[in-house]
């Protein structure tokens, strides 16, 4: 079963020009793998990054974009055992890591970078490299797990497991830490939120923030956060998203013992506006940092979901998939709130 797939690629790193669209015939099927018919498809900082030239780590030049998707299964090889003509999948960030921590082999095959990714029509993808997804999650709700909701999962419930009673502490109304957001209520935790206007205010609130602190009014949320937990001791886990100076304030935050998940680099490309080893040891805190997590915590996040009616943040602007660049530029806008989704039909 062969079919003209339109896919876009990554010519090079010097902006979004150098993504460029091309047509290609779907590859003969192996026996481990699986045709799957793209249906939606999420967007990522990383995914904008590529394209800028600043992602830090190595990729292939022409290779397909994106890591998040999700699609029906429309043929399988002879030897897949776990999925079938008609199941609902979404893609995995990296194709080889199916459990435990991330080694150099499950590194190595990340889509998007390393292995040709999920911004095309048709992909044939090995079986180990998706997750069934419940009927309760429509297709663009589906497409926003692989990435976002992994990492969120992985930062709450990868190492010290987050209980009733922790105090979590977010940044941004981006879509990891809209997905804590979500995970930390269901488990009965607190958190605790900064954001940069009201309106993105009123959403953190509105899905379960006990609190909601505005950072470009308070340049020093680091101490309100603190002033904010129980007893004024500092949240149990901070989830840094930016990296950089934002650090700071993250280590202002974080109580005694607690853990600073650092998981993006939104605004850390500065090495000089980091902190040092020893500002750390000051705050007798751990710095755990993290790239997504595992099949097996995917499939671990995607029955939560299912069970609690959890439903992913998805911002209002949908894009056509002929319109990536436009997608592409709304995301580097960070006028966004939740996942930026693109329809492949």
């Amino acid at each position: 079963m062969i079919f003209q797939s339109k896919e876009w690629i990554l010519s090079g790193s010097s902006g979004l020009d150098d993504l460029q669209t091309r047509t290609v015939s779907t590859p003969s099927l192996g026996s481990f793998d699986v045709l799957v018919k793209m249906k939606a498809l999420s967007l990522n900082h990383r995914d904008v990054v590529l394209a800028l030239g600043l992602y830090p780590l190595p990729w292939i030049k022409d290779i397909v974009v994106g890591s998040d998707g999700a699609g029906e299964v429309i043929a399988i090889g002879d030897q897949v055992a776990h999925f079938k003509k008609g199941d609902r999948v979404a893609t995995t960030f990296y194709q080889d890591h199916a459990s435990g921590p991330l080694t150099i082999e499950a590194a190595q095959s990340v889509l998007g970078s390393l292995k040709n990714g999920a911004f095309r029509q048709y992909a044939v993808i090995p079986e180990g490299g998706l997750v069934k997804v419940p009927e309760s999650l429509k297709w663009r709700e589906a497409a926003s797990l692989t990435c976002a909701a992994v990492t969120a999962w992985n930062a709450l419930f990868g190492d010290r497991k987050t209980v009733a009673g922790d105090t979590i502490l977010v940044q941004g109304t981006g879509g990891v830490s809209l997905f804590a957001l979500e995970f930390a209520k269901a488990v009965g935790a607190t958190v605790i939120a900064i954001t940069s206007s009201d309106e993105k205010a009123q959403l953190l609130k509105s899905i379960g923030a006990k609190a909601v602190i505005n950072y470009t009014t308070n340049p020093d949320w680091g101490q309100k956060v603190k002033e904010l937990s129980e007893n004024g001791e500092g949240v149990d886990n901070v989830l840094d998203i930016a990296g950089g100076k934002s650090l700071l304030q993250s280590l202002k935050s974080v109580k005694l013992g607690g853990v600073i998940t650092l998981i993006g680099i939104h605004d850390g490309f500065n090495p000089a506006e980091w902190p040092s080893i020893l500002e750390v040891l000051g705050h007798m805190c751990s710095v755990r940092a993290i790239a997504c997590g595992s099949r097996a915590q995917f499939e671990e996040l995607v029955k939560v979901i299912d069970i609690n009616a959890i439903k992913p943040v998805l911002d209002q602007q949908i894009f056509g998939f002929d319109d990536m660049k436009a997608a592409y530029e709304y995301l580097l806008s960070k006028k966004h709130i939740g996942k930026v989704i693109i329809d492949v039909e």
